[in-house]
């Protein structure tokens, strides 16, 4: 753990803000900076305005862009939902007007085509066009996360009104073909958006030369502020997007709202560093990403999630077999990263993009994701392949435990592929329990459970012990109501444990 905390390996969720980056953001902040509404004529208004449409010529320049053809929006999430929904809807209205100029003609259902690994910010859109009675077909990549052209081209049909593929994806770090996807829906005549939030400024992107229609990327992914993202549309498509928000006409009529000048400013001045450093960056991420994989891969039973070298130099997703991932993440306090376990969440489900490449549920839910940046050193690697080490064996050590018939009671419950199973074993004398220990795979909360158990039940009476249930376990080790579900696997266990006939 370094002076100021954990080291951190999350980048692929958020960067911290350059410093550069923070001191242009500054000046447009106080009474003494360019804090004018774009909007206004007067000369404060014209100030910041001028300071927009510099900083939208950088933004744009980063991805081969013309200025006038980028959009701002809140985020790469807004600018994946104007772009997906957008378009979807103005062809459904288009459809429904020439419908009702012709009685004879039935209304066409536009046809969306994405991919079951994309982003929430693609996949929820979808399911709303879904509900809006526009039909979507889902992809299914093959195991190195990546669709085909062949896929696609397959997928085509005369309805087809938009293709939304990524081009890097967030956990794996998968690069997408996305020169051949448009090569083919300029062909058909679908409009193609490719949501660019993790590869904008690391992977170099020219959306002419690419002949891309729409393109989503955000600030804060390539050291810029949160809130503030961009919507590339190619000129032709225009005509064809349907705005989400009203009031004030604001980018051309497709995103009213007051525009923030200070973080507009700040993603123009990050885009114009990620542009110098890419190549270099790039390079440099792709040895510490190497030098990681060379350390972990050494170690028994990893699985590489991410597909080198078809994936972005710096994010690295490995999955450890017999380990629960959140368990694991929970032990690293010196790490700060992302875990393929949904322990985290109100879902039993692990990550759905690890499922959707075939991983079963607990290799899915062992998994890890090591993202690396501009502040990752070869010292941090070397580091976290030592607190790596340490937590998969002493993980794997509680989850092997002794064999069972060393003991004289032994009793267990669930399953690893559902994400929880636990062993209690037991030597008793004279009824009483002398000694106890557990295996154990599931998250930290079933792991804390069974610690404090077995150091509860040596000397108390096998019949009853007296330590309550999973609500009284929860109040005790202070774990919220909505694990207390996990906790009824522990129970079952310990049940079976004190009720089991191997005892002589």
């Amino acid at each position: 753990m370094s002076a100021v905390g954990p080291i951190y390996l999350d980048y692929a969720a958020t960067t911290p803000v350059d410093a550069r980056v923070a001191a242009r953001m500054a000046e447009c902040l106080g009474a003494e900076g360019m804090f004018g509404n774009p909007a206004s004529t007067h000369s404060f208004g014209r100030l910041a305005r001028a300071q927009v449409e510099a900083a939208r010529a950088q933004v744009a320049a980063l991805i081969g862009a013309r200025a006038p053809d980028l959009v701002f929006t809140s985020g790469a999430t807004e600018a994946n939902n104007l772009a997906i929904l957008g378009v979807a809807r103005a062809a459904l209205a288009a459809g429904r007007r020439a419908a009702s100029g012709n009685a004879k003609t039935p209304a066409r259902t536009p046809h969306v085509i994405t991919a079951r690994t994309e982003h929430k910010a693609v996949l929820d859109p979808c399911r709303q066009l879904e509900r809006e009675g526009i039909a979507v077909t889902y992809l299914t990549p093959a195991g190195d996360g990546r669709i085909s052209p062949q896929q696609l081209r397959e997928a085509l049909h005369p309805d087809t009104v938009l293709v939304s593929l990524m081009h890097a994806n967030n956990e794996t770090g998968a690069i997408q073909d996305i020169a051949a996807f448009a090569e083919l829906c300029r062909a058909h005549g679908a409009a193609l958006h490719v949501d660019a939030a993790q590869s904008a400024g690391k992977l170099p992107i020219d959306v002419v030369a690419l002949n891309l229609d729409l393109l989503s990327f955000t600030a804060h992914k390539l050291y810029g502020p949160k809130g503030i993202g961009a919507l590339y549309v190619r000129p032709e498509r225009r005509v064809s997007l349907q705005p989400l928000m009203y009031g004030g006409g604001h980018e051309r009529g497709l995103r009213s709202g007051t525009l923030p000048v200070h973080q507009i400013v700040g993603f123009g001045a990050a885009c114009e560093l990620a542009a110098v450093a890419l190549n270099a960056e790039s390079v440099r991420l792709a040895d510490l990403r190497d030098r990681l994989w060379g350390g972990i891969g050494r170690m028994p039973g990893v699985l590489l999630n991410s597909p080198l070298p078809n994936s972005l130099p710096g994010i690295l997703n490995v999955s450890f077999a017999g380990i629960e991932g959140e368990s694991l993440l929970f032990g690293l306090t010196e790490l700060a990263l992302a875990s393929g376990s949904a322990c985290n969440s109100d879902s039993d489900e692990p990550s759905y993009v690890l499922r959707a490449l075939g991983r079963d549920r607990e290799t899915a839910q062992s998994s890890l994701r090591f993202s690396l940046g501009r502040g990752t050193t070869a010292a941090d690697i070397d580091q976290t392949l030592i607190a790596v080490e340490r937590e998969v064996t002493k993980l794997r050590a509680a989850a092997l435990a002794s064999p069972p018939d060393a003991w004289a009671l032994s009793g267990e419950a669930g399953a690893r592929e559902q994400g929880t199973w636990v062993r209690f074993m037991f030597t008793t004398r004279g009824g009483l329990i002398v000694e106890a220990t557990h295996q154990v795979y599931g998250c930290p909360q079933t792991q804390a459970v069974c610690t404090w158990l077995v150091s509860e039940l040596k000397g108390r009476a096998l019949s009853d012990p007296g330590l309550g249930g999973p609500q009284d376990w929860a109040r005790r080790l202070g774990i919220p109501n909505e694990r207390l579900t996990r906790l009824l696997v522990v129970e079952d266990a310990l049940r079976n444990a004190l009720t089991s006939t191997m005892a002589p």
